[in-house]
């Protein structure tokens, strides 16, 4: 079977072992979904006509097959707390979540690959020193204290930036500048990591053979390293570069909270405290599938930077 569609089944599959994996941990979570909507004064055939309306008095694998089959015709059910589509609701907190994510990972590689970059090509230096205690710091620092120290000078003394709130993509200046402040909180500690991993990677590459072969050949260190070394170290900083998107798609609930933004995080937080398994379902199988498709995003892109991937 050729490569490409060895992992374009790969993926499927995954996809689907997933979704199986998220529908049976959620359907088993203890307390039943009707009673917990209707609340404890309900009376039983009310409830029982609940459960019938829901699907609960079905065989598991029924109603997994029921509700997989609406997941591939785009139908992700109605939320039991709104009463409303859940496609419609995920569509509207992904246009928040997405670009945060995006943003943060935007200014996180734009400070990483310098600071990276420098700290390889003086290492043992003071400047070394000062960006690997930095990047210390900068992973040790809680981002909601951070989100909040920035919301302190940037919103609150110096009034550049809104504190919280999403105002749409009406208005898209107004919605970048709602963003900024959470993407640079999250951007911080993953600027941090990606810069350790980057210079790490480097230091590797500039002791091979080539690189020797280059600067003997006229080359300075820095043309080098520019040249040839980032290159062939790109393939561990694209695997962080994968997981950190992955994480700020996923894990930004808290900044989500901080700010009042209306993302994907805290609509699944919203969802677990009302029991809404629907949505909580739908949600989380959008975000597990994200993650599959930029992994699987990452390999291609390996064998872009790394050509004798191919033949593996």
């Amino acid at each position: 079977m050729p490569q490409p569609i060895r992992r374009i089944v790969s993926l499927t599959l995954s996809l689907i072992i997933a979704s199986a994996v998220i529908f049976a941990v959620v359907d088993l979570v203890p307390g039943d979904p009707a009673s917990f909507m209707l609340g404890t004064g309900a009376r039983p055939d009310t409830v029982a006509a609940l459960r019938e309306q829901m699907g609960l008095d079905l065989p598991w694998i029924m109603r997994y097959g029921r509700w997989l089959a609406g997941v591939l015709h785009g139908d992700l059910g109605t939320s039991l707390a709104y009463k409303t589509p859940v496609a419609g609701m995920i569509w509207d907190r992904v246009q928040v979540s997405l670009p945060l994510a995006l943003m943060a990972l935007a200014i996180a590689a734009a400070v990483a690959f310098p600071v990276g970059m420098l700290a390889a090509r003086r290492r043992g230096s003071l400047a070394d020193a000062a960006v690997m205690g930095g990047t210390q710091l900068g992973i040790a620092l809680p981002n909601f204290w951070f989100a909040m120290l920035l919301v302190l000078v940037f919103a609150v003394r110096l009034r550049w930036l809104p504190a919280g709130g999403f105002p749409g993509w009406a208005h898209p200046l107004a919605a970048l500048k709602a963003l900024l402040l959470p993407a640079l909180s999250l951007a911080l500690p993953q600027a941090a990591i990606l810069a350790r991993v980057l210079r790490s990677a480097l230091i590797e590459t500039l002791g091979q053979d080539y690189i020797r072969t280059a600067r003997a050949k006229g080359l300075s260190r820095g043309q080098a390293l520019r040249r040839h070394a980032l290159r062939n170290a790109l393939v561990p900083v694209l695997t962080v570069l994968g997981m950190q998107f992955s994480f700020l798609l996923a894990g930004a609930i808290i900044i989500e909270n901080v700010f009042y933004l209306p993302g994907l995080g805290r609509l699944i937080f919203q969802a677990i405290t009302q029991r809404d398994l629907i949505v909580v379902q739908s949600a989380v199988l959008v975000l597990v599938a994200a993650v599959i498709i930029v992994t699987f995003l990452v390999d291609l892109a390996y064998v872009a930077v790394d050509p004798r991937l191919r033949r593996r």
